[in-house]
């Protein structure tokens, strides 16, 4: 039995009330004819993890690649720590530095070490020297478990390994806010806990983090709040408890009874 869910007790899962960081207002977007977000309206505040589910086509990657404007939106407003998010430019860079993005296809380099993966950011981006950018980014790959792999390419590591360095990568920058797009579905099963271990020690310590999954252990262990989307829609927002133990939409019901096993 996994002791990640360790030190998460329900009463200990209540954020804190704190200023917003992420504010989605009236949020519309298209895929040509296709409705993909549908007037999103979602507030995140500082130190949450929100985790999102629902049936897939929803709208819950996309609504995770507006966040970083890695796909601008046709109407509403998106605010980032108090600011609108910038369309271009170096304050783009900046937010894409402040908000670290993790995917279900790890990213990394093929042709750099993961230790040159997780410090081209460092170097490149914050400007920070490199024997420093190499001490920081140890530190992380420590963190995830894996600086024994520091200097290995990663086609040498397991899919766990590749995305606990992704993970590294995005830590690196030191991000206000973590978006995780799916991390674990292209994982094998023997190696999801793994990430979600990383995941949950993040959340522990405070990351505020949007999770799109479909592992709902970790959505209700780990997340303030699930919110639940279908059809480009928020169809429902609740604690984990109130969401897994009485949905108050029908939509939810469905969901949850075809993915939940007995």
């Amino acid at each position: 039995m996994s002791h990640r869910w360790a030190g998460l007790a329900p009463d200990a899962r209540v954020a804190a009330v704190t200023q917003p960081l992420i504010v989605l207002n009236a949020v519309e977007k298209h895929f040509g004819p296709v409705h993909v977000l549908r007037d999103v309206n979602l507030t995140v505040a500082a130190g949450e993890v929100v985790v999102v589910v629902g049936p897939s086509g929803s709208g819950k990657s996309t609504l995770c690649r507006v966040i970083n404007r890695l796909e601008p939106i046709d109407s509403g407003t998106i605010t980032f720590d108090g600011r609108p998010l910038p369309s271009e430019g170096r304050a783009l860079a900046r937010l894409r530095s402040d908000v670290g993005m993790v995917f279900q296809s790890f990213n990394l380099f093929a042709h750099r070490s993961v230790l040159d993966n997780v410090t081209l950011g460092l170097v490149l981006v914050r400007k920070v020297r490199p024997d420093e950018a190499r001490a920081r980014a140890m530190e992380l790959l420590d963190r995830v478990g894996i600086a024994d792999q520091a200097a290995k390419f990663p086609a040498q590591l397991s899919g766990g390994q590749q995305q606990r360095a992704a993970i590294a990568r995005a830590l690196a920058m030191r991000p206000k806010a973590m978006l995780f797009d799916e991390p674990t579905s292209a994982l094998d099963p023997e190696m999801v806990g793994e990430v979600l271990d990383v995941m949950t020690g993040l959340a522990r310590d405070g990351m505020t983090m949007i999770v799109v999954t479909h592992e709902m252990g970790f959505a209700r262990h780990a997340a303030h709040r699930v919110v639940f989307m279908a059809d480009g829609q928020l169809v429902e927002q609740a604690t984990p408890s109130e969401f897994f133990g009485s949905p108050k939409t029908e939509r939810a019901r469905d969901f949850l009874s075809k993915i939940l096993t007995h």
